[in-house]
């Protein structure tokens, strides 16, 4: 076992789905299989969902396969959701696992908060800086491995806004330039800004993370302690 910084490149144990389904469990939300070979997790109040899609094989971010989707619906009985958020493999569950704690103390009345400041204050906090090129939508990590930047909505990402052109929050860490995706994010526009800067936050907080196995890609950009 190892305790390793920064969050960011500490990849997901080989454990999203266990660590996140554990968390939803004992959060209230309530599971249960799909004929699709994916588990759905429900929230007490019946409006929030996450699915771990990775089975199904539904697409891709940056190349790599979509895990879990998070999803809000404004009224139980509205089959459409007002926005989804998606996350590949290889994302720190810690940091999903605090942006659902956030979304399950949210009121159902938020919207997209203060703006965009809010999720960029939330890593200036943390020691990111912004991006000298686009310094009110964009932000990344002191040693330019990650990004978390307001980019147009990629295309399979739905929400509840048509209207072409919208904009969402993306994120992605990248050891190596040119190099694979260590793992991809992307929230539809319509999120909220203040579950964004939950993610955010998480994402860029210095306490270390126990973790048994090490990305490969990142191993020489990690500090790393042995547990004893």
């Amino acid at each position: 076992m190892y305790w390793v910084t920064p969050r960011h490149l500490a990849g997901d144990d080989s454990a999203l789905a266990e660590n996140v389904g554990d968390a939803l469990a004992g959060l209230g939300w309530r599971m249960w299989p799909t004929a699709r070979n994916t588990l759905l997790y429900v929230s007490p109040d019946g409006l929030c969902g996450a699915e771990w899609i990775l089975a199904a094989y539904p697409f891709e971010l940056g190349g790599l396969s979509v895990a879990w989707q998070l999803s809000r619906r404004p009224h139980g009985a509205d089959v459409m959701t007002e926005w989804n958020a998606y996350f590949t493999s290889g994302v720190p569950y810690e940091v999903l696992i605090d942006l659902l704690v956030a979304l399950g103390t949210s009121s159902p009345l938020d919207s997209r908060g203060e703006g965009h400041e809010t999720v960029l204050n939330a890593l200036s906090v943390q020691g990111w800086f912004r991006d000298a090129d686009r310094p009110l939508t964009a932000a990344m990590d002191p040693g330019f491995s990650a990004s978390v930047s307001l980019e147009l909505q990629p295309a399979m990402i739905q929400d509840a806004d048509p209207r072409p052109d919208q904009v969402g929050w993306q994120a992605w860490a990248e050891p190596v330039i040119g190099a694979p995706y260590l793992w991809c994010a992307s929230f539809s526009a319509s999120v909220p800004h203040e579950l964004v800067a939950a993610f955010a936050s998480s994402l860029a907080s210095p306490a270390p993370v126990p973790r048994r196995t090490l990305p490969a890609s990142a191993e020489r950009h990690l500090t790393v302690v042995r547990c004893n």
